[in-house]
């Protein structure tokens, strides 16, 4: 197992690599100067110019990679223009409220989606198999952030059952519960389109299972039908359903960026989307790649984890 992990682990490298390389291009193919943007009324010909040596923006574009990608490898990702700090401690600080947020909508999704593509395989062509099914067909065909506008519309402005918007609420509290009523409907926005995701495809990997021979052996030797289905079919099935979280673990933390700037949470969504405003160019990169990491990580995991239950991957 140990050989598997670090198979993967040196796969990951040229993907992070191609990853940092795509982000620098594009970035620099963004129209306008990032040192007329630092300056604003300052920006003379003059102070422009020396700006931009002072950067290293007025070097080749492969020399501003080759230097931005040393100081990447040694944990350095630069200092935030617009905010002057370091970019790591901004991502790092904006990150735990993504990782709620994301946590929590990844979570939901898991477990409703398996719960509602084993309960649909298990009644197939039944009232709940055509309920399920019609709920999933909606969750899939509705965007994020179009359901938060409209959950912010029902419970927030109607119905006044939640905050608007923000993590916490502006004049105290700070608690966990507060915390959880402010995380109710992003989180809950987030996991949708995912939730229906993860329960047709487990839908479809439990009919797989659930017509093998080992099934039909453990139902005539009288196995009672949960343990058949919740202990035997579904452990099998898992091996397939588990490529799929981890996919949907990049969905739900890429849509993130659109369901905090809905509810205004304070995450590296958020936060990217106001330095490509600013022409902040290494704090883009900076959380962009960050971002990109734990993705790659979390796949590595889910590929982990796949390799436990089935030991035929790992050959």
């Amino acid at each position: 197992m140990g050989g598997y992990i670090l198979k993967r682990l040196v796969s990951a490298v040229p993907v992070l690599l191609g990853i940092s390389l795509i982000v620098f291009v594009i970035m620099a193919m963004i129209p306008g100067d990032p040192a007329t943007a630092i300056l604003g009324s300052y920006a003379t010909p003059e102070n422009v110019e020396r700006l931009n040596r002072y950067l290293g923006l007025d070097r080749p574009l492969w020399q501003q990679y080759l230097t931005w990608l040393g100081n990447l490898l040694q944990g350095d990702l630069g200092r935030s223009f617009a905010l002057n700090r370091p970019v790591l401690d901004e991502v790092l600080e904006r990150f735990s409220a993504t990782l709620i947020l994301a946590g929590t909508a990844f979570v939901l999704c898991a477990l409703a989606g398996i719960v509602a593509g084993v309960v649909s395989a298990a009644r197939q062509y039944g009232l709940a198999d055509k309920a399920i099914t019609f709920a999933v067909i909606l969750g899939i065909s509705v965007p994020s952030f179009f359901l938060g506008m409209m959950l912010i519309l029902l419970f927030a402005v109607q119905l006044r059952w939640f905050p608007v918007s923000g993590m916490y609420a502006v004049w105290g509290g700070g608690g966990p519960g507060d915390l959880l009523h402010h995380l109710a409907m992003p989180a809950l926005a987030l996991s949708l389109v995912a939730t229906g995701v993860i329960a047709r495809l487990t839908r479809g990997a439990m009919l797989e299972v659930l017509r093998q021979d080992f099934i039909r052996t453990a139902r005539a030797k009288g196995v009672p039908e949960r343990r058949v289905i919740w202990g035997h079919a579904l452990r099998v099935a898992m091996v397939s359903v588990i490529p799929v979280l981890g996919i949907q673990a990049g969905f739900v933390l890429s849509g993130a960026v659109y369901v905090e700037m809905v509810f205004q949470w304070p995450g590296v969504g958020r936060m990217l989307v106001e330095a490509i405003l600013k022409r902040d160019i290494l704090l883009v990169q900076g959380g962009v790649v960050f971002i990109a990491a734990c993705y790659v990580a979390f796949n590595i995991a889910v590929d982990v984890a796949q390799g436990l239950l089935d030991p035929r991957i790992r050959t």
